[in-house]
């Protein structure tokens, strides 16, 4: 949509932030049943609520909040009742946000004068392992709460490193690093900053993964299982090679755009892919003991319609779970497809921010579900 003369989209963009919020806002005060409870909570906080406390739903009515921990009292609860997890209507409105803030990144990058490459893209790739860590730091919190043993972090402090409010968290704790140190390379004070940011990047995400495997080694409630991270890993990685020499032998097309770019986005939603199936399909006979189910509305949808299509002696073989590998490796290589030359030479910019959102997406998730069955919580 092209802006009337004479208006900055910088602060069109921020005037569209603050509106939103005043909206809203206002809207929760004025109608606080029908936005408050049977919008805003019951989609957005209602299953952070319910997360936080490691409980099957939480239910709110007449302004108070109950939280219970078995389907069948969820069941029967009367008032506006919230699950763990997505609905479609987070899931779109995540999305929605997701566009609205990446505009927002991308005016501000623009402000900055800040060149988009290769190795910025790189560069960002740790910060998206951390995110992924940080989330699973949430879920070791719940199984020292279910096992009676007290919190690592209390409530409501632990929100912000649950979904959607640790999206924003990473995204200022990532956007602050980026700006801080192209400043200080602007003013001279570093050189390139992308191995500063890359630093940053490293040292959160083995700060964060280090700190689970140190509870891992210390508390008796939460295991170690390698095998779950080594074939994750090696599986990804092993699909992602596939991928580069068949499409660079027999396709190279695919590639031209994004190159090796390319790779990592296959290789990040493989991560998730893999991790969703071992969790959902084969922790028992890795011997974790814990039972997954899925929070995802596309991983829930793929389960289900593979139950309804697939004999049950091949589900019972195979599990149902792996058409959404195969739809995570078919999506990401036709994201690397459609990214090419043209993209890059029209919007650079606009083009890696949207393959940096894209990757985030996938192997935020992966890392977290790796890390997650890894630990058996």
């Amino acid at each position: 949509m092209q802006l009337p003369d004479g208006v900055d989209p910088a602060r069109a963009w921020l005037a569209a932030f603050f509106g939103g919020i005043v909206v809203v806002a206002a809207g929760a005060i004025a109608f606080p049943r029908r936005v408050y409870d049977g919008f805003l909570w019951r989609y957005f906080w209602g299953p952070v609520d319910a997360d936080a406390h490691g409980a099957t739903c939480a239910v709110r009515a007449d302004g108070t909040t109950e939280r219970y921990f078995d389907q069948l009292a969820c069941s029967g609860a009367d008032g506006v009742v919230a699950t763990p997890g997505y609905t479609t209507v987070s899931t779109v409105s995540y999305a929605i946000v997701l566009v609205f803030m990446l505009i927002g990144v991308l005016l501000l990058l623009r402000r900055l004068d800040v060149e988009m490459t290769s190795r910025f893209y790189v560069a960002l790739f740790p910060f998206m392992l951390f995110g992924g860590a940080l989330r699973v730091v949430e879920d070791v919190n719940v199984t020292f709460l279910r096992a009676d043993v007290g919190t690592l972090i209390p409530y409501p402090p632990v929100a912000l490193i649950i979904s959607p409010f640790i999206y924003f968290v990473m995204f200022a704790f990532t956007l602050g690093a980026v700006v801080f140190w192209i400043l200080l390379s602007r003013r001279g004070i570093i050189g390139e900053y992308e191995p500063y940011l890359a630093g940053t990047g490293v040292l959160a995400a083995s700060g964060a993964i280090g700190w689970l495997f140190y509870i891992s080694a210390n508390a008796e409630i939460i295991g170690f299982f390698p095998t779950v991270a080594a074939i994750t890993l090696g599986g990804a990685t092993l699909v992602t090679a596939i991928f580069w020499w068949t499409s660079q032998r027999y396709a190279p097309f695919i590639n031209d755009g994004t190159g090796y770019v390319g790779a990592l986005i296959v290789w990040g939603h493989t991560v998730d892919g893999v991790a969703n199936v071992l969790s959902l399909d084969w922790a028992g006979a890795l011997g974790l003991g814990v039972t997954y189910g899925s929070k995802h509305v596309v991983n829930e949808a793929t389960v289900r319609i593979t139950e309804s299509v697939q004999p049950a002696w091949l589900s019972e073989a195979v599990g149902t779970a792996w058409p959404f590998l195969l739809i995570k490796i078919a999506a990401a290589v036709f994201v690397v497809w459609v990214f090419n030359d043209e993209i890059f030479e029209e919007s650079p910019r606009y083009a890696y921010l949207l393959l940096v959102a894209i990757l985030a997406v996938g192997l935020g998730p992966g890392t977290r579900d790796m890390l997650r069955a890894t630990l058996a919580i």
